[in-house]
């Protein structure tokens, strides 16, 4: 039987890798009998998951000609192998043919490639345990035995993910049509979103929405809301996705994202306050004093109701380090396929212990490990960071991204950089005292001055874009609501030729 000679192999140790050429070869025949197998299958198998290259090679080739609405026969696949040194050890083009002989793959093709998959994953697990071994026994250079867990866990899940350990090179046509995917994805949302919604159609518009393998820095002082912000966009992707699934919408498709919130400031509860007053939109404050009407509290209880269903997972275990943080985003991804990640803040991770011994250091392999995490699980990272107290011996208060603290690493690892700013929290810090009983109009007019100010500026914020790899830098201007935590678009009259400024 051909397919006998491909389990020639040159070591005992290759030949007793989990394998089934036959049921490849069956899967194959079954392929070029009906080319619709494929789209039942799905898109799961992948080239490198059959254990003959040949075989990976033929079904290669199969998905590229199907892709360009080709039939695929022996006939039509012949020219491209006439030169495949590994099919002329199975007699040359005429195996093609030989694998539609019997046509027994058209029985069951879907269990044939369920099976040729999962072998594939038993043999990357080897791989996988084989290296472990290695490194464990090999202590010739400095002992890590944690960093080893974690470059374990890390390979563990991409087998989990069915992806190869160690991944290989793309060719560019697979880049080429993931890109046209998303500019495929931009075009069906109205030519605005090729990645995650924000929730927010000004910053949306300004970034194109929030791009898988991204690392966003959303960075601000003190009070300027940079965790309402985060929260708000949490909030914003998860209530898309569950509203999309309720419509019947196939949630690949969607531009919504199940979100993983790392806390490490804030409790859980708290958060979850903050987006009940944003949703019920009662004020924060009064929600922890419980001064609220029979009438707020049953708006509340509707609030709590819808978020109840939220894809929104939310971990605020503290003093996390870098490597356990991405321990848990593998496991969320893996449970719950998250789709968004928001960490607060970057400056409370903690680093390994060889680099608490240099805060620049750690913080440099805190927004590396960020950034990993982002092209690993293919999601958008955003975290949250400091400014320096530089800021605010400036006159202009408006950050620069000289002002991210502790780390140049963090810009350089970064796609984009975000500052949030809001004009309204320094001008109410220059309040003029007016003292009880005055009567000299110079300070009342410098009072006046002061509210004519105020009233310009109160509810303004500007989200100052930095740092952008697929765009124009520049800055958004939106409406922020203190009582309620909340970020928003500006009305059309107040957005119209004032959106953004490049």
């Amino acid at each position: 039987m051909p397919t006998e000679a491909l389990l020639i192999r040159d070591t005992e140790e290759i030949r007793a890798l989990p394998s089934n050429v036959e049921a490849e070869a069956a899967f194959l025949g079954a392929v070029l009998i009906d080319n619709r197998i494929i789209e039942e299958i799905g898109g799961k198998l992948k080239p490198e998951h059959f254990f003959a290259a040949v075989h990976g090679r033929v079904y290669e080739r199969i998905v590229t000609l199907l892709d360009r609405k080709a039939v695929v026969t022996p006939v039509t696949l012949k020219p491209y192998f006439e030169v495949d040194e590994g099919l002329k050890e199975l007699g040359g083009t005429a195996y093609l043919a030989r694998l539609t002989a019997d046509g027994q793959g058209l029985l069951n093709p879907r269990d044939l490639a369920e099976q040729v998959y999962d072998l594939a994953l038993l043999r990357e697990l080897i791989t996988v345990g084989r290296n472990l071994v290695a490194g464990a026994m090999d202590t010739s250079e400095s002992v890590a035995p944690l960093e080893q867990v974690q470059q374990a866990e890390a390979a563990l899940y991409a087998v989990a993910e069915g992806a190869q350990s160690g991944s290989e090179a793309q060719g560019f046509a697979v880049a080429t049509r993931t890109a046209l995917g998303m500019i495929e994805q931009a075009l069906l949302s109205g030519g605005h979103i090729s990645g995650t919604t924000t929730g927010l159609t000004s910053i949306n518009e300004k970034i194109g929405g929030l791009h898988d393998s991204d690392l966003i820095i959303l960075a601000g002082r003190p009070g300027m809301g940079k965790t309402s912000l985060a929260t708000n966009i949490a909030f914003n992707a998860a209530d898309r996705m569950r509203r999309d699934i309720v419509d019947g919408i196939d949630p690949k498709d969607s531009v919504g994202a199940a979100t993983a919130f790392f806390s490490l400031e804030m409790s859980a509860d708290q958060l979850a306050t903050r987006i009940l007053a944003e949703q019920s939109g009662i004020s924060s404050e009064m929600l922890r004093m419980g001064k609220i009407s029979r009438e707020d509290f049953q708006q509340l209880s509707f609030a709590s109701q819808r978020l109840a269903e939220l894809p929104l997972y939310i971990d605020d275990t503290p003093a996390l380090s870098i490597a356990a943080l991405r321990a848990r985003a593998r496991r969320l991804k893996r449970r719950h396929d998250v789709g968004l990640i928001v960490v607060d803040y970057l400056q409370l991770l903690q680093g390994s212990g060889r680099a608490n011994d240099n805060r620049v250091n750690e913080i440099s392999e805190i927004s590396r490990g960020l950034k990993t995490l982002a092209k690993e699980l293919s999601v958008p990272v955003i975290a949250l960071s400091q400014l320096s107290r530089a800021v605010e011996q400036r006159e202009d208060k408006r950050p620069m991204l000289s002002d991210l603290r502790e780390s140049g690493s963090i810009e350089q690892d970064a796609d984009m950089v975000w500052f949030v700013y809001r004009e309204d929290y320094y001008v109410a810090a220059k309040e003029p005292k007016v003292p009880q009983g005055a009567d000299d109009p110079k300070i009342h007019d410098a009072h006046a001055a002061w509210q004519a100010e105020m009233e310009r500026v109160y509810g303004l914020a500007e989200l100052i874009v930095a740092k952008q790899r697929h765009g124009s830098t520049g800055k958004v201007r939106m409406k922020f609501e203190p009582r309620i935590t909340r970020f928003s678009d500006l009305a059309d009259d107040e957005r119209a030729g004032n959106s953004y400024d490049d």
